[in-house]
């Protein structure tokens, strides 16, 4: 399970190191695409392949099913850890998501989020004003 945020710096190359922690669950390489809320997302292989053919199976008429599969597959990149562990964050990914060289990462079950640091902050901060409203919500789902 993916859990845990790290900062992180995202060297001039757009390299960016992975924890160890991560990269044991990752194994030997991941997927990179674009996420919500303006961050980027990566899976373990097994669980992009997952996405990907649950993505497949959306109906092709209906305009956020193809939507979100564009979000998601038209910018997806493989990855592998070079030997110090880092990925490299292709241009136009470090630009979806805002990246200057701080950032967190953070494990969110069967992904990992890069964040812009900055970015992460104010999020975190709407996040945490808004918990008690969130939690009642989901507890009306029967989720909490």
């Amino acid at each position: 399970m993916l859990i845990g945020e790290y900062n992180h710096s995202l060297d001039p190359k757009k390299r960016l190191a992975v924890p160890s922690k991560f990269r044991k669950e990752l194994g030997d390489g991941a997927v990179v695409t674009r996420g919500l809320d303006n961050c980027l997302f990566v899976f373990p292989r097994e669980r992009w392949h997952e996405l990907a053919d649950q993505l497949a199976k959306l109906p092709l008429a209906q305009q956020n099913a193809r939507s979100l599969a564009r979000l998601f597959l038209s910018s997806a990149t493989e990855v592998e850890f070079d030997g110090l562990g880092r990925i490299l964050i292709p241009e136009h990914l470090k630009r979806y998501a805002g990246l200057e060289r701080d950032v967190v990462i953070a494990g969110v079950h069967s992904r990992l989020e890069i964040w812009d640091r900055k970015t992460w902050a104010a999020y975190q901060a709407k996040l945490e004003k808004d918990s008690d409203s969130i939690a009642e919500k989901l507890g009306e789902l029967g989720v909490l």
